[in-house]
């Protein structure tokens, strides 16, 4: 019997990309918000292909993850010119 490491099944099951953007910490903040973004829809989608979800829950959870990430973004003022 093969044993996996709590680690690598983690690894497998919530895989992270590599960033390579710009190195500052909202940028990573952000990069990480939006992995996890993708990944839950990703799993949404899939509930409601194989029946487990109605169209319309999907769509309201994926609409309340979108809404979180833009209040990351908008917190962690991504995108906005910043003079320092």
């Amino acid at each position: 019997m093969i044993k996996i490491d709590q680690k690598d099944k983690n690894n497998f099951i919530c895989p992270r990309s590599r960033y390579y953007g710009g190195i500052k910490l909202e940028n990573l903040m952000f990069n990480a918000n939006l992995q996890e973004f993708a990944h839950k829809v990703s799993f949404i989608a899939n509930l409601e292909t194989g029946g487990k979800l109605s169209p319309e829950q999907a769509y309201e959870q994926i609409q309340t993850l979108w809404k979180k990430l833009e209040h990351s973004k908008e917190e962690l003022k991504i995108g906005m010119n910043n003079i320092n």
